[in-house]
């Protein structure tokens, strides 16, 4: 399984910034769509051909309607979109409701679709492109999952934005092929209130976190805050945990 966390900084000597979130897995699957729609080529862009979304916070979301756009061929397969209840309402009342853009729905259900929605149910895996994804709660600051995504030779937990949570590590720890967590770590440990209240990590909460998972687990510490990057950077450091890394965008992972 290869995984990439999608580079969404503009300038190349700033990519270690993370603004918004996308995850492409093999060539196939992405998880979120923050920056899916500036990534690649349109010719690779039409390749993916599943999105799997983890909730609707704009960091998460942004270039989705883009990336539909770019992706659409007119040999009516369309794109899938994959996500809960609350965030299909989502997209259809606040994204692609002909004001912020057009209603690729409407427009899906009449000629070639554009996309195709897809309700998912936390704990329900999906297979797709031999991927089974499952979606777990994670307890954030509205209806979010994070995905355990398992190939049947590995098994990978893009655990999306989240505060303490158990879940998806129970879920993860069923897997004897687990190799590795990506689990964010956004606010330096000074934050730690509006870490609190956003529901998001600090180093020291990340600490706590990581010590759910087995230590044969490799985490990658994502989703660090661009402002804050170099701060949370030497906090994470400091841990000295010997399977913690920072997540490189445009990396390619191999699991």
């Amino acid at each position: 399984m290869q995984v990439i966390l999608l580079p969404s900084a503009t300038s190349p000597r700033q990519r270690r910034r993370q603004y918004a979130t996308s995850y492409l897995i093999n060539a196939g699957v992405a998880i979120d769509a923050g920056s899916l729609g500036l990534h690649g080529t349109p010719d690779v862009q039409a390749r993916i051909k599943h999105v799997f979304l983890t909730h609707t916070h704009i960091d998460h979301l942004a270039s989705l309607p883009m990336f539909l756009d770019t992706a659409f061929n007119t040999t009516g397969e369309g794109v899938k979109v994959y996500g809960t209840a609350e965030v299909m309402d989502c997209l259809r009342r606040d994204i692609f409701n002909d004001r912020v853009w057009p209603d690729l729905v409407r427009l899906s259900a009449s000629r070639a679709p554009y996309v195709k929605l897809e309700v998912i149910k936390p704990g329900r895996a999906i297979g797709v492109d031999g991927l089974e994804l499952t979606p777990v709660p994670v307890n954030h600051s509205l209806p979010t999952v994070g995905y355990v995504v398992d190939d049947g030779k590995s098994a990978v937990v893009i655990a999306s934005d989240t505060g303490a949570t158990d879940a998806i590590w129970k879920r993860a720890g069923k897997a004897s092929n687990w190799k590795a967590a990506f689990l964010e770590a956004t606010f330096p440990n000074s934050l730690a209130w509006l870490a609190d209240v956003a529901k998001h990590h600090t180093p020291a909460s990340f600490l706590v976190e990581a010590q759910k998972i087995p230590a044969r687990v490799r985490v990658i510490a994502v989703h660090l805050h661009p402002r804050y990057h170099g701060r949370v950077a030497r906090e994470l450091a400091g841990l000295k945990l010997s399977n913690v890394e920072i997540v490189r965008p445009g990396k390619r992972y191999v699991f």
